[in-house]
């Protein structure tokens, strides 16, 4: 009868020193297959990508945007300790939507201007970015807000106490047409999202601000849900704008 033989397993290798190491050792290639799935190359069906950007999209489902408007609001509410909190968070939501607005809007602005990209003309006509601060204006009045809700704001004012700041009013914003506030927070305006737009155009386009915040107007039984946007912008920014006043840039 042959004799049991054992055998004995080697050694594991003794770990690698990299501090005083000159060699890195290579990973064996990584088997992870990446998420995003891209039609085949004889695929003709169409992708987000292939949109054009020129083009502006056709008219969005309001009960897809209410949905997912609600949850935004749902899911900050949870998250917030108080009513300026909620704002707070809806506002910071929006801010880099309007970033990423301005420069889509003038694309498309260019796009559309006699000539094409080439076309010349004053900002709003031509794509060209506002230099001057009622241009900026009127494009968040007008450009801006038919981007955004397919119509002009209702208003656009200056106050008459404090010469930095600006109104735009919204006599029915469509992002508080289905949003119902619970009694212990009317003060809540979730058109705070829509002011964070507002001020990531602003801040993108070069014109600072303190802040844009969103308000009820009181006392107004016609508009019930009318909104003030409340536009405060920096000393710096006003100063420029004298500035380009006392030196012959109109305006």
């Amino acid at each position: 009868m042959p004799a049991a033989t054992t055998t004995t397993a080697a050694p594991p290798p003794p770990p690698l020193d990299f501090k005083n190491s000159d060699t890195i050792p290579v990973l064996p290639p990584s088997k992870h297959q990446p998420s995003l799935r891209y039609p085949s190359s004889g695929s003709h069906r169409k992708t987000i990508y292939d949109r054009s950007l020129s083009r502006p999209p056709s008219a969005t489902s309001l009960p897809a945007f209410a949905y997912l408007f609600n949850t935004l609001i749902t899911y900050h509410h949870a998250k917030s300790g108080s009513v300026s909190d909620i704002e707070t968070r809806l506002n910071r939501a929006g801010y880099p939507i309007g970033v990423k607005m301005l420069d889509l809007l003038l694309y498309r602005q260019a796009a559309a201007a006699p000539g094409g990209f080439g076309g010349a003309g004053k900002s709003g006509a031509s794509g060209a970015r506002p230099t001057r601060l009622l241009e900026l204006l009127q494009f968040v009045h007008g450009t801006l807000w038919r981007g955004l809700f397919g119509r002009q704001a209702d208003a656009l004012e200056q106050s008459t106490t404090k010469k930095n700041e600006y109104m735009i009013v919204d006599n029915e914003p469509v992002v508080n047409t289905y949003v119902t506030i619970p009694r212990e927070m009317s003060q809540l305006n979730c058109a705070a999202f829509v002011a964070g737009v507002v001020e990531g155009v602003c801040d993108a386009a070069g014109f600072g601000t303190e802040g844009v915040s969103a308000h009820w107007a009181e006392g107004e039984e016609m508009w019930p849900g009318k909104t003030i946007f409340l536009l405060r912008f920096r000393e710096e920014v006003m100063e420029r704008e004298e500035g380009l006043k006392a030196g012959g840039g109109g305006g």
